[in-house]
């Protein structure tokens, strides 16, 4: 492969098929490394960015935003604990804040990351499980942000202090739960059973199926019995008025908060003494880059080298490397549960 270009897939317009061509490789620039891919995960908003042109897209565009590999290069005014031309990474791609700018999607050999977006591995982590980080994490840590949980908080036991966590087998739910347990909540979990068991062994201190039609008592029972209250909720996914509704049972005085990763709208359902927040990451890039930069640069990489973070949930390997991409998509677009897709260049 030539130093000067690479293969990417371009995305010529909304709803068009992904095309596979060589495109010249950039040069990262101030704050920026260049990263040689060798895993990329796949995420919803893929495929409404194929599909729907979801957010704003400039075509032809690069999209994806999960990837692993190797830097490269690296740009001036780069950070001194950014990680060097040879370390083994996980990072963000900011294809999203880019409107699809090539040089900064993820489905592609070499991608342009800013360095505050960028994580360096320990050698136990492999490039796939890596590839399942960068979004899960961010939003994640992007919820408690808006939920109010400080970076530093550390309950314990004697605290009674819980997180909610709907639709925790995601794999930004099973992120917030074992941020959850690593910053001192009582973690509960709701999911389908079947992954109830993968949930604990990840940190959560009860799980719940939120197809039961009487979780929210089962829940409000549940924070009852443990003598915690729950004032807060990471909602990844599911019935927003149940999560609601859940956080008010167990809340005691005071407004309850809901996290939502998912959009609500003017139909959204409305519980009394519960507020519900679009997950945001701070508008302000410089904000933006300070904020992932404590993610990634320093919280992640600390609790990967411990091993009180790990990657989650399942992995499904697609093959064909960047030819698999657009079938990657099309599985998740159908529907998995508890796994993140993944292809491997």
């Amino acid at each position: 492969m030539s130093s000067t270009e690479h293969k990417a897939l371009i995305l010529p317009a909304k709803g068009s098929p992904l095309e596979l061509i060589t495109r010249p490789t950039p040069t990262p620039g101030p704050g920026e490394l260049l990263i040689e891919v060798k895993a990329i995960a796949f995420n919803p908003v893929d495929y409404y960015q194929r599909d729907f042109g979801f957010p704003a897209v400039n075509y032809p565009a690069v999209i994806g935003s999960d990837i692993a590999g190797t830097v490269i290069s690296v740009g001036s005014s780069v950070p001194s604990d950014a990680p060097k031309p040879g370390s083994r990474v996980a990072a963000f791609a900011i294809t999203f804040f880019k409107q699809g700018d090539p040089d900064y999607g993820a489905f592609q050999q070499r991608v342009i990351v800013p360095a505050a977006n960028v994580v360096e591995l320990p050698q136990k982590i492999s490039f796939t499980e890596a590839s399942l980080l960068p979004m899960s994490v961010e939003t994640a840590w992007a919820g408690l942000n808006t939920l109010g949980v400080a970076r530093d908080t550390a309950f314990t036991t004697k605290d009674k202090k819980g997180l909610l966590v709907w639709g925790a087998s995601s794999s930004i739910g099973s992120a917030a739960v074992q941020i959850g347990r690593v910053l001192g909540f009582s973690v509960y979990a709701t999911a389908s059973t079947k992954h109830h068991a993968y949930l604990k062994s990840l940190g959560a201190s009860r799980t719940f199926d939120y197809k039961n039609e009487d979780v929210v008592k089962e829940i409000v029972a549940a924070a009852k019995e443990d003598g915690i209250t729950i004032q807060q909720c990471f909602h990844a996914t599911g019935d927003l008025k149940s999560s609601s509704e859940a956080v008010k049972g167990c809340k005691g005085e005071g407004v309850g908060k809901v996290g939502t990763a998912v959009p609500p709208n003017a139909d959204s359902p409305k519980v009394e003494d519960v507020e519900v927040t679009f997950v945001m990451m701070p508008e302000d890039e410089k904000d933006r880059l300070e904020f992932t930069h404590f993610i990634f640069g320093v919280w992640l990489k600390e609790k990967l080298a411990t091993g009180e973070f790990v990657p989650s949930p399942h992995i499904q390997v697609v093959e064909g490397g960047l030819e698999g991409v657009s079938k990657g998509i099309d599985i998740l677009k159908a529907g998995v549960s508890a796994t993140k897709i993944v292809v491997e260049l």
